[in-house]
């Protein structure tokens, strides 16, 4: 994380927390866990393509799947994903 960019802002019922990643980080960040104290974080996914399929996958088929089951899953692709809006495509 890069310290002076990353920032935290707190009202009444919000909680903004900004971070901001090094010159030598790359790629997309998967999840992230928050919470009261170390001992009781709840983790949760950012949004992306693999993020979609894979929470579809397994919530529409829980236990292992047959190959034919796995065949007939529809295909989801995120195009875009801004502030206020995720589009994504359904084949």
């Amino acid at each position: 994380l890069l310290s002076p960019e990353s920032s935290i802002s707190v009202s009444a019922h919000n909680a903004v927390v900004r971070l901001a990643k090094a010159p030598g980080s790359t790629g997309l960040w998967d999840k992230f866990s928050f919470g009261p104290e170390p001992s009781a974080l709840q983790e949760r996914l950012f949004v992306s393509e693999e993020n979609v399929d894979g929470f579809l996958g397994t919530a529409s088929c829980p236990s292992p799947c047959s190959q034919s089951a796995l065949e007939s899953q529809p295909l989801i692709e995120v195009l875009d994903v801004t502030e206020d809006r995720i589009q994504i495509r359904v084949e």
